[in-house]
């Protein structure tokens, strides 16, 4: 894909003042940079770790599984676990400008009504509520698939759209999983999450056939020349500094030279749910006992920082062997499903997906024979949605640049792995029916296993959607590290906006919810500080 010019500079000066510093280009430090930049008479500055986005990598979204383990990817893994048959979970998260929206699979998944009213009420603000959230998703979105005038927008920044011409198979998929008691619908992200289930083609941030809509791309590169907006990349934050309890100033590193800044109006923190529960403690923000353990000095006692790590658990996977070779397409999953483990819960806890190649993780290729090319086989990857496990970020050490140490305790719930057994049989039913019997030699994993086997190919095969979230949630127990404003309580001047500050890890990709936090964010700081023009 050829690369377009820069729309706008990045900036190379450093002031030693600004009215907001936003630390973390990521999804939603783009969002946050250009909202508040909207207001001419403030100035901004955003703090991205990573480079540029501006590599074919990033462009094109088939090749977007090359981001993972490169320089754009941070590279961070969970201890070994015994819940994993010993393992370490891979836990990739994006270091480039637009973060993990410039390296994931392109997926707009916005969330069921059920996460977004637990969300009001576990926070105490009526503002996240679904029936809010969806004003706000009406304004982000350009959406290019069936019409919805009361769940779909038009007209915003975002281009919205289901995948083209997806795969033969995708038909098979639906046919069967509709055939089951899941129904297949038009548009996955409208009426089917606020229900029980629903089976269809993922929505996809995606224009002019393969190029990527990240919110770097869309959000910020157009509004980069602004004089009242500055970007420097190759930038890490290290610390907050505070003037008693105000925020007033980050440090970080650029190219080997360490930096302060200080902020007038507010400092956002938006790097992500291992990154933002670090630099807290790093600044003296989490847990007094291990804070203190680490000859840090305590500022704000808040033992909820690091806590209730989530993500979603996703198994590589049910694979079959295709009867005649078929290249992936789009971002080669081009399929997904939400369903219930069982009929009491509140709303569906598996969301599995398709991914048109052999998947497995190292455990699983071990045992079964996982061909090499691409197009010799497809995978439906057994998914949970709503796991009961949690884990936590720990800091180890007072070096800034060291990686924290991570807990994700996945399948550390027997709850989770029993969701996850019910999940594997539904894939298997699925991939194994007279639909899908045009696109299948043989399955290849894992078979009719049973019993202790099968749990045995769960918690090997279990690994990571790339969902990091929880960390720093919103709330008003004394778990909580923000309220429902996102502002870090006990401090002023600090807000975090990211994936962290979610008090359950929303059903879907966490990608379009990321962004509603964001746009959610910059409303209420417009009306904290009178920015409206």
């Amino acid at each position: 894909m050829a690369l377009r010019p820069d729309r706008g500079p990045v900036r190379e000066e450093i002031r030693p003042h600004y009215d907001f510093i936003v630390c973390g280009g990521g999804t939603a430090g783009c969002v946050m940079a250009r909202r508040l930049s909207d207001n001419p008479d403030v100035s901004v500055l955003l703090l991205e770790a990573g480079g540029s986005d501006r590599v074919p990598a990033v462009l094109d979204t088939t090749l977007w599984m090359s981001n993972i383990g490169s320089e754009r990817d941070w590279g961070y893994s969970a201890e070994p676990s015994p819940h994993l048959a010993g393992r370490a979970a891979r836990l990739p998260m994006g270091k480039v400008l637009g973060g993990g929206s410039s390296i994931n699979g392109s997926i707009w998944a916005r969330g069921h009504r059920h996460d977004f009213d637990e969300w009001a009420r576990i926070s105490g603000d009526a503002g996240w509520r679904y029936d809010a959230v969806l004003d706000l998703y009406r304004d982000i979105e350009d959406w290019q698939g069936p019409p919805d005038p009361l769940r779909r927008g038009s007209g915003g920044l975002l281009t919205v759209q289901p995948p083209r011409d997806p795969i033969p198979l995708v038909a098979a998929l639906i046919q069967a999983t509709d055939a089951m008691g899941i129904p297949h619908v038009a548009d996955i992200n409208a009426q089917a999450m606020e229900g029980d289930g629903a089976c269809g083609l993922p929505n996809l941030l995606v224009r002019d056939g393969n190029e990527r809509v990240s919110m770097a791309a869309t959000y910020l590169r157009p509004v980069m020349h602004r004089p009242n907006l500055h970007v420097l990349l190759c930038s890490e934050v290290t610390r907050l500094h505070f003037d008693g309890l105000r925020a007033s100033g980050v440090e970080f590193v650029r190219r080997g030279r360490r930096h302060r800044v200080s902020a007038g109006c507010e400092i956002v923190v938006s790097l992500g749910a291992i990154n933002t529960p670090k630099l807290l403690m790093l600044s003296g923000i989490g847990p007094r006992a291990p804070l203190q353990a680490l000859g840090l000095e305590v500022l704000q006692h808040l033992p909820g920082v690091g806590q209730n790590f989530q993500d979603h658990i996703l198994l590589a996977g049910c694979c079959w062997t295709y009867r005649t070779p078929e290249a992936p397409r789009n971002n080669a999953a081009e399929f997904v499903f939400y369903a219930k483990s069982r009929p009491d819960l509140p709303a569906p806890d598996l969301m599995p997906v398709l991914e048109e190649a052999p998947f497995a993780s190292d455990a699983v290729a071990q045992r079964f024979d996982v061909p090499e090319a691409a197009a010799a086989a497809w995978t439906l990857a057994p998914g949970l949605a709503q796991p009961t496990s949690r884990g936590e970020v720990r800091l180890v050490s007072t070096n800034p640049l060291a990686a924290p140490l991570i807990l994700a305790n996945f399948l550390s719930t027997d709850e989770d792995v029993r969701a996850l057994l019910h999940c594997v049989a539904l894939c298997r039913d699925i991939g194994n029916s007279a639909a899908c019997a045009p696109f299948r030699q043989r399955e290849m994993f894992p078979g009719p296993l049973q019993g202790d086997e099968m749990v045995r190919f769960v918690r090997e095969a279990a690994g990571t959607y790339f969902h990091q979230s929880c960390t720093a949630r919103m709330g008003t127990d004394d778990g909580a590290v923000v309220d429902g404003a996102l502002r870090v309580h006990g401090v002023q001047g600090l807000r975090l906006v990211d994936a962290s500050v979610m008090p359950i890890i929303a059903r879907g990709n966490t990608m379009a919810p990321t962004v509603l936090i964001a746009e959610r964010a910059a409303r209420l700081m417009d009306a904290a500080h009178g920015l409206n023009r």
